[in-house]
C-alpha cells in the first residue's frame, strides 16, 4: 500500500488552497465545506482540531476561535486526485458548525421554487458579538422561509 506525504497534496491546482469536507464524525452529516492551505492542514494535524484558509480574511482560520465552535478532528481523507480533504469531526461548543446559527451550514433546501429553511437554529448568532461570521449582501439574506 502506498502512502502519502503532504508534499504530494495539490495545493497548486487551487490556487494554493484545497476544498475541505467537513463531516461529523458520529452521523456522516456533510456540516461545512472550507479550505486548507498547507499551513492549515499541518496546524490541524498538530493540534488534532480544525484549522482553515479563510479565502475572505486571507489568514488561517481556526475554528471556534470567535465563538468556541471548534471542531476535534478524528479522521482526515484525501481524495484520489490528492487535491480534496475529508474532515470527520466532532463539533464542539454550542454543536453549530454554521455561522449563521444552525448545525450544519447546508440548512436551505430548493422547495417550490425557492430556498426554504429546513431545519431550526440553534443558536442566535448574535450571541458571538457584531463582528461575527461574514457580512452578508442583501440578496443573500433573502430566502423563503
Amino acid at each position: 500500500m502506498k502512502s502519502f506525504t503532504l508534499g504530494e497534496i495539490d495545493f497548486e491546482k487551487g490556487g494554493g488552497v484545497i476544498p475541505a469536507i467537513v463531516q461529523d464524525f458520529r452521523t456522516g452529516r456533510v456540516l461545512m465545506v472550507a479550505y486548507m492551505n498547507r499551513e492549515a492542514l499541518e496546524e490541524t494535524i498538530a493540534s488534532g482540531r480544525a484549522c482553515y484558509y479563510s479565502r475572505s480574511r486571507k489568514r488561517l482560520w481556526r475554528k471556534g476561535e470567535e465563538s468556541g465552535n471548534f471542531q476535534v478532528v478524528h479522521e482526515l481523507r484525501l481524495d484520489c486526485d490528492a487535491d480534496t480533504m475529508l474532515l470527520s469531526v466532532e463539533q464542539r461548543g454550542d454543536g453549530v458548525a454554521c455561522a449563521e446559527g444552525y448545525e450544519s451550514c447546508f440548512f436551505r433546501v430548493w422547495r417550490n421554487g425557492g430556498w426554504e429553511i429546513a431545519e431550526p437554529r440553534k443558536v442566535d448568532p448574535a450571541k458571538y458579538g457584531p463582528g461575527y461570521g461574514h457580512a452578508k449582501k442583501p440578496e443573500q439574506l433573502k430566502h423563503k422561509s
